[in-house]
């Protein structure tokens, strides 16, 4: 049995680490806030951007891009993974990791080749621990993208589309759903799709959108040239502002759920302290009636 002192040590510990984890959750719980505000302002404009693209692309069906038309064999599979700087968020990072691994298994199965671009310092050390190479990276940041990311990562990925080092461009990255639910998701960057032909989205019938019958200045050719790469780089920014979401909504559940686990260790290593005081008071009692029955 431990003695006394070092379980009163442990008790102390254990303390101080709750007080740590209950901080910990404070701060991720102010930091969700404003990441989910950050979010949900974003969406409505990449919404408006959607919206003018489908417009555009519908009134001017003719109409072509490299970004839109894929191509007839997929032979380099461009995939971007975006996770965390830190840890100390549960199981995010790891599924992350796991489902991007588990998209290069199936490119490899295919025959095709994977070109890794990365987005946090958690995906960087997994991908290279596992032998991957990268084509580009972003780390450092905290968990704090400002769109000057998704601008130098949508011109690089482009680059890269249009100069034929990949074929096709995946977005992994990790969807808000839930302040207890963070799903990793893949998006499909390049060709570009909208969100519709993934997630059934109908429009209210007689909705804004479909009654008015606007007028585009200049062409619809020059509006596709300069919309599409701004479309690709807001779906970037949707990704890393989602992710940036979910790793504050991970934190603040593991450290509530480690906070809890504290309180549960102190209250069993409580009950032990309390066992071994109550063995060394009858220890020390069985002496004093030993010693007392001797000098009868």
């Amino acid at each position: 049995m431990p003695s006394l002192k070092d379980v009163k040590g442990k008790i102390a510990g254990v303390g101080k680490t709750k007080q740590i984890t209950k901080a910990m959750n404070m701060v991720a719980s102010a930091k969700l806030r404003g990441a989910q505000a950050r979010m949900e302002r974003f969406r409505a404009y990449a919404d408006s951007f959607r919206d003018m693209l489908r417009d555009v692309a519908e009134k001017e069906a003719e109409l072509t891009h490299p970004l839109l038309t894929g191509r007839d064999e997929i032979r380099r599979v461009g995939v971007v993974l975006v996770t965390s700087d830190r840890g100390l968020c549960g199981s995010f990072n790891s599924n992350l990791i796991a489902e991007a691994l588990k998209l290069a298994e199936e490119c490899r199965s295919r025959g095709q080749e994977i070109v890794f671009y990365s987005v946090g310092r958690k995906g960087r050390d997994a991908l290279l621990k596992r032998g991957y190479s990268l084509a580009g990276e972003n780390s450092g940041l905290g968990g704090v993208y400002p769109f000057q990311v998704a601008d130098r990562l949508g011109l690089q990925l482009i680059a890269d589309y249009l100069s034929g080092a990949v074929d096709t461009v995946i977005l992994i990255y990790g969807q808000f759903v839930s302040l207890m639910h963070q799903a990793p998701r893949r998006m499909q960057l390049i060709p570009l799709q909208s969100e519709e032909q993934s997630e059934s989205r109908a429009e209210p019938e007689g909705s804004a959108s479909a009654r008015i019958d606007l007028l585009y200045e200049p062409s619809g050719e020059a509006l596709m040239q300069a919309l599409l790469p701004r479309v690709l780089k807001s779906f970037v920014f949707k990704g890393l502002l989602n992710t940036a979401t979910s790793e504050q909504a991970a934190r603040m559940t593991a450290m509530d759920n480690a906070t809890r686990n504290c309180d549960d260790l102190i209250q069993t290593l409580t009950q032990l302290y309390n066992k071994t005081r109550q063995a060394a008071i009858t220890s020390e009692l069985i002496d004093i009636v030993g010693g007392a029955d001797a000098l009868q």
